[in-house]
C-alpha cells in the first residue's frame, strides 16, 4: 500500500488553536488527531504536514498554501481544506465567489493526482454576537462545499451542521475555536468519511454550566473586544505566522502488530 502524505490547508480551525493537547496527544488540533488517527487505523507510518495559518481568508489559504502544499517534495496523496470561516464573519459574503474560486482549486489538485477532502467550518454561533447571521451564512456555505463535492465525487465532513459539536463542551474560553474534545470529535468524523474509519461515536451530554454575568463581562473583554479591535485596524491574529508543520514530519502507528 501507498505511504500516505497528509497536508492539511486552511485557518487557524486545521492550525489546531484551541486544542490544548491535555490528553497527550503529539499533534495539535483535528488534522495532527487525523494523522495519527490515520496512522493507527492502517498500521503504518504517515507523512503529515500542515500549511493553515490563523486568520487566513480563503483566498489567503488558496493563493498562499495550496501551490506550498502541491510543492512538497515528495508530492502529497492527501490534502485536506478547511477554511471560509472568517469570510463569513466578514460584512461581506459571496458564496457563489468563494465557490468559484475553490472549484477552480479543486480541479488543480485532482489534476496533480492528489486525492482532496472538503470540509467545513466548525458552527461557533450558539453562543457569539449575532449568532444568527452567522449561522446562516455557515449553513449556506456547507451547502456550497457539499455541492461541490458531490459534482467532484470528494469526500466532505459536514462539521458546521454534526448533531453534536454546537454543543458547549467542545468549544474553547474564546467560544470562537474548538478545544480538545472538539477537535477530536472532527478527526473522528473526518477518518471515517475519509479512510473508511470507524463510525465516530456518540458523545456523552455534559451538563453545561449557567452563565454569569461577572463571566460574561470577562469574555466580552479578554475575546471579543480584541477581535474587535482587530477589524477596525484591518490586522489578523495571523500577521507574522507561518505555518507550525510546513515540512513533512513521521508520524508513527501508536501500535504496531506483530
Amino acid at each position: 500500500m501507498q505511504r500516505i502524505r497528509y497536508v492539511a490547508i486552511g485557518d487557524s480551525f486545521s492550525e489546531g488553536i484551541g486544542d490544548d493537547r491535555a490528553d497527550g496527544v503529539p499533534l495539535p488540533g483535528w488534522t495532527g488527531r487525523l494523522a495519527s488517527g490515520t496512522a493507527d487505523h492502517l498500521g503504518t507510518p504517515v507523512a503529515y504536514a500542515n500549511l493553515a495559518v490563523r486568520g487566513r481568508l480563503l483566498a489567503g489559504v488558496l493563493d498562499g498554501q495550496l501551490d506550498a502544499a502541491l510543492a512538497l517534495d515528495p508530492a502529497p496523496t492527501l490534502l485536506t481544506f478547511c477554511a471560509g470561516g472568517n469570510d463569513l464573519l466578514r460584512p461581506r459574503f459571496d458564496v457563489a465567489a468563494l465557490i468559484g474560486r475553490l472549484e477552480s482549486a479543486v480541479t488543480t489538485v485532482l489534476d496533480r493526482g492528489v486525492r482532496m477532502a472538503l470540509l467545513s467550518p466548525a458552527d461557533p454561533s450558539a453562543r457569539l454576537p449575532l449568532g444568527s447571521l452567522i449561522n446562516h451564512r455557515g449553513d449556506a456555505w456547507a451547502e456550497a462545499l457539499g455541492d461541490l463535492a458531490r459534482r467532484h465525487g470528494l469526500p466532505f465532513v459536514d462539521v458546521s451542521r454534526d448533531a453534536h459539536l454546537r454543543r458547549a463542551e467542545f468549544w474553547s474560553a474564546d467560544r470562537l475555536h474548538m478545544n480538545a474534545s472538539g477537535h477530536q470529535r472532527v478527526a473522528d468524523l473526518a477518518l471515517h468519511a475519509v479512510l473508511d474509519g470507524p463510525s465516530p461515536a456518540v458523545p456523552p451530554q455534559v451538563p453545561v454550566a449557567r452563565r454569569r454575568v461577572r463571566d460574561e463581562a470577562r469574555y466580552y473583554r479578554e475575546h471579543v473586544l480584541p477581535w474587535v479591535g482587530r477589524r477596525v485596524t484591518r490586522r489578523s491574529s495571523g500577521d507574522g505566522r507561518s505555518a507550525t508543520f510546513p515540512t513533512w514530519t513521521t508520524v508513527a502507528p501508536a501500535t504496531v502488530g506483530d
